[in-house]
């Protein structure tokens, strides 16, 4: 009897740390490499981090906005990073990849692209919650300038038909909101892509450092068992230039759990079998929008900014 299931085969191509001097060349070779042996495991789909392509560069202050430029693609691909297209369209592989945009028109976004196994471009996402600060605060260990180098996307959670499925896409802090996954699970999302850079010392509130992973992989879980979706999570983990960053990679089911997940702090690959008619399993009962959902009486998640306490 054959299989008529809707299968794909996806790697989490989790990433170990980038040093501030690791050239572009250095960096693709290791995605190239993880890219073939993803190959060599019969997968169709890979995802890389956010921010693949160079180490975590907010976390230092330029008094100029353009002082980190080096670190920005202005094209994709690029001069430095068609190798890895090349190669993902010979072995047939698609992509995810997570890196620095900076427009023609100047925008500098937090961005991710998906690529098909031909080669072609055929989603972009951009960064929508956007964490961190914008200004100098030397108190810090090491800062979070995210606010200063990139911009808050307002392209919102589109989603696209790609590798015989609906795919979003997501990345690191986003994956903290819920209103994340419902957007694209409004839409039918089944597999949602997501990287992310996340240092293990929070300076806000160091008690959470001991829960970073636990956090990391609750917000993900819960996405996927609250909108019936595959979620994919990948870390560029370790220690990088003196940060120590959260690894974790995990590939998730429709029903929440975890199907695989990273046991290293480097260069890792996790391979998991994804049925995306599982989906269904929860999108046609428990979680039925069109049968349970209430949206008259959610008007504050839209029309609500900040926190309104009633007297």
């Amino acid at each position: 009897m054959s299989d008529s299931r809707r299968m794909l085969r996806i790697g989490a191509a989790q990433l170990g740390p980038i040093a501030k001097d690791e050239s572009r060349k250095e960096v693709v070779e290791r995605l190239v490499a993880l890219l073939t042996d993803a190959a060599s495991k019969g997968v169709e789909l890979v995802v890389f981090p956010e921010l693949a392509l160079t180490t975590f560069f907010p976390r230092w202050y330029t008094e100029d906005v353009s002082g980190h430029d080096e670190y920005y693609e202005r094209s994709m691909p690029g001069p430095e990073t068609q190798h890895l297209f090349d190669e993902a369209k010979r072995l047939g592989i698609g992509f995810a990849l997570g890196y620095a945009e900076l427009t023609p028109d100047g925008d500098r976004y937090n961005t991710t692209i998906l690529v098909e196994r031909d080669g072609s471009i055929v989603a972009r996402y951009r960064k929508v919650h956007i964490p961190g600060h914008s200004e100098d605060e030397p108190w810090r260990l090491f800062q979070h300038l995210e606010r200063r180098y990139f911009q808050e996307s307002d392209e919102g959670f589109p989603t696209w038909k790609a590798f015989g499925g609906i795919v979003g896409m997501a990345t690191c802090n986003d994956r903290r909101w819920p209103e994340t996954y419902r957007e694209m699970g409004l839409q039918g999302v089944e597999m949602i892509l997501i990287g992310y850079n996340t240092p293990i010392h929070y300076a806000p509130d160091p008690g959470q450092n001991a829960l970073q992973g636990f956090h990391n992989h609750l917000c993900m879980q819960a996405g996927a068992y609250q909108n019936g979706t595959w979620v994919v999570g990948v870390a560029k983990g370790g220690t990088e230039e003196g940060v120590e960053s959260l690894a974790q990679s995990a590939i998730i089911a429709p029903s929440g759990q975890i199907v695989a997940l990273a046991v290293t702090t480097g260069d890792e690959l996790i391979v998991a079998d994804a049925n995306l008619d599982w989906c269904k399993q929860y999108k046609d009962t428990l979680f039925n929008f069109d049968t349970y959902r209430r949206p008259e009486l959610y008007q504050r998640i839209t029309n609500q900014k900040g926190v309104i306490i009633n007297d």
